[in-house]
């Protein structure tokens, strides 16, 4: 059985298959400042659009950090993401994963495009 911060961790980064098992059937994603999806089925048809659109595109996480509690888990993530014309875009991420009995409750995403200057 995979541990929350593994779970939290196959989250932040596309692996949603691997997350799926551990949703809550109340399951609530606040993605700020866009939407807010309720329950398992809304949150796993998010996570198959995201997948769409995404698979045309590499991903490389320059900065990963996880912080883990008993029942919560924040991953912070810089990734750089390059599209078939080479063209690249940096996003800042953080997703805050609340569980409940190893289950998968609430999800808080915040995210913002960012300047690859501005980095260190």
């Amino acid at each position: 059985m995979a541990t929350i911060q593994q779970v939290a961790e196959a989250f932040a980064t596309h692996r949603y298959s691997e997350v799926y098992p551990f949703l809550h059937p109340q399951v609530t994603w606040t993605l700020v400042g866009a939407a807010r999806l309720q329950g398992r089925d809304e949150v796993v048809v998010a996570c198959e659009g995201a997948l769409e659109r995404m698979a045309r595109s590499s991903k490389q996480f320059l900065r990963f950090k996880t912080i883990a509690s008993a029942d919560a888990v924040v991953v912070d993530a810089v990734t750089r993401y390059v599209d078939q014309l080479w063209q690249s875009s940096f996003i800042s991420s953080c997703d805050i994963l609340e569980f409940t009995q190893g289950n998968l409750t609430a999800i808080t995403s915040y995210t913002a495009a960012v300047d690859p200057d501005t980095l260190d």
